[in-house]
């Protein structure tokens, strides 16, 4: 018996144990039709157990789609450039499914969005029909859905199609429930007055779907926080990893350390170089530090605790010594091994710049670079210079070039996206950028992942979890900076911003 898998990711067997039984007759023809189809993926669904796989119905579902999207990517890209064959990994094995297919009847014309309060702009008629979906899962038209999904690739994902990265082996998005519309499209910057106005929009690549207001948002945050109870044991709301400190930087470690506990993190640990541990020892006695990391031996050391940690945050004060820098590679594997969320910041990113391979396409990994930290990903990535004029597009495409990784682009607004949805989050914050703030919105990131990550799909709407988690870190840190702000002024520091991490957190999440 094959080992069951659970969760986002398929191993190479399983994806093509899956496209043997999609390219059956009878599964084929029952998906070719134009009628209800939840059944068939029930049906895959129940052939992969018997094969040792465990999946449910809309984890078939979503991986089917997202084959099918990277396919016809692969074969729009073959007639612009031979190498895009890349894209999809699986393309000879797609192509005997799908290239035989007979041609569709022409799909009706997509249904026209009513939106209440503005007008629909040119912009946003043009548009709808390719990136409106108001059907729910099971009702889906497959035959609607190829022909979407070939027009999509031709006009909303051709300037990506040189630069896609390989299939991921994972399921395209979490984003496969309908919301709503409720407002225009693509509204003009917010004045921030309440936690309603945070989010200015949420669009994907594929299909966009607009939250009524911040309010919702907010409340998928909410859903993903555990309550506070006495029935559980130390440990169970979080052990948190942080990666990083050495004779230089000892701060940065510390701040993201003890802002996971303010989160509310139960245990948080500190990996650091041997000079640095008790230096950060001193700092507080609530950290846990481990002087491993430039000992030679330091993976098995790192490796004797993963299996207790729930989330490592790479980077904080990492630096860029050689040895260290192999170290924490070596640790991003092992992570990447057991299916831990990986936060990724400073130094980490500079390490991902250089080898983008070591995170590609592992879609529990959350980066969180600033403006510079960007660019240079953009630049490995994508050998383009960002546009600063459409960051939205940027870090899109940032995202889905690096295999639909959770990407959150800081700045003086900070723009979240996993390749298919970006959050932009507008909360006030402040005009004072002391050194050490990302710590904190590292720190407090590597909670939410967890909670987030335990919580799943079905506590954010179907939203994917990461740009939950990522957005709730983001408002957070936005917060307790302006409040910081508000009592100390040009002298705020970073330890200001901590002292209000318990206050802002129950001011945005707990009223």
């Amino acid at each position: 018996m094959i080992t069951n898998t659970r969760g986002f990711l398929w191993s190479d067997l399983e994806t093509r144990a899956l496209l043997n039984i999609w390219g059956e007759a009878d599964v084929q023809a029952a998906l070719d039709g134009n009628f209800r189809n939840s059944h068939v993926y029930r049906d895959v669904a129940c052939r992969l157990a018997d094969m040792g796989f465990d999946r449910t119905q809309e984890q078939c579902r979503i991986r089917i789609k997202g084959l099918k999207r990277q396919y016809y990517q692969a074969r729009e890209g073959l007639k612009r450039n031979s190498n895009a064959r890349k894209i999809c990994k699986y393309y000879d094995e797609m192509d005997q499914v799908l290239s035989n297919r007979p041609s569709p009847a022409p799909a009706a014309p997509p249904p026209t969005v009513a939106l209440s309060g503005a007008q629909d702009p040119p912009l946003l008629r043009s548009m709808q029909g390719a990136l409106m979906d108001e059907c729910t899962a099971d009702e889906e038209d497959e035959v609607d859905e190829d022909q979407r999904l070939q027009q999509q690739v031709c006009n909303v994902m051709e300037p990506a199609l040189e630069t896609f990265p390989e299939d991921s082996g994972e399921c395209s998005s979490f984003n496969e429930r309908p919301i709503k519309v409720e407002g225009p499209l693509f509204p003009g910057p917010p004045q921030p007055q309440h936690p309603g106005d945070v989010v200015e929009r949420l669009f994907a690549s594929r299909s966009t779907h607009t939250i009524k207001d911040m309010e919702n948002v907010f409340q998928l945050v909410k859903n993903i926080i555990p309550p506070l109870t006495t029935k559980k044991h130390k440990g169970q709301d979080g052990k948190i990893g942080i990666f990083g400190g050495c004779q230089e930087y000892t701060g940065a470690p510390y701040y993201a350390a003890i802002t996971a506990l303010k989160v509310g993190a139960d245990l948080s640990h500190v990996f650091c170089t041997k000079d640095a541990a008790s230096v950060i020892k001193s700092y507080s006695p609530e950290l846990i530090v481990h002087p491993v990391l430039d000992l030679p031996n330091a993976v098995q050391e790192v490796e004797k605790w993963l299996p207790s940690l729930h989330t490592v945050v790479i980077g904080p004060g990492l630096g860029r010594d050689d040895k260290t820098l192999q170290n924490a590679k070596a640790i991003i594997e092992k992570s990447k091994t057991r299916g831990i969320p990986i936060v990724i910041d400073a130094d980490g990113l500079w390490l991902i710049a250089q080898e983008p391979s070591i995170i590609q396409g592992y879609q529990r990994a959350i980066l969180t670079p600033n403006f510079m930290e960007f660019s240079r990903l953009y630049d490995a990535l994508l050998q383009d210079p960002v546009d600063s004029n459409d960051n939205q597009g940027c870090v899109l495409r940032l995202s889905q070039s690096m295999g639909n990784v959770t990407i959150v682009q800081k700045g003086e607004r900070d723009f979240i996206s996993d390749g298919e949805t970006v959050l932009v989050c507008s909360h006030e914050g402040s005009s004072r950028r002391c050194g050490g703030q990302g710590d904190l919105l590292s720190g407090s990131l590597g909670v939410l992942a967890h909670w987030a990550f335990i919580a799943g799909p079905e506590k954010t709407n179907g939203l994917n979890p990461f740009l939950v988690a990522a957005f709730g870190a983001c408002s957070l840190t936005r917060q307790c900076n302006n409040q910081a702000f508000q009592e100390h002024g040009r002298s705020m520091i970073t330890t200001d911003m901590i002292a209000e991490v318990g206050s802002a957190f129950h001011k945005l999440f707990e009223t």
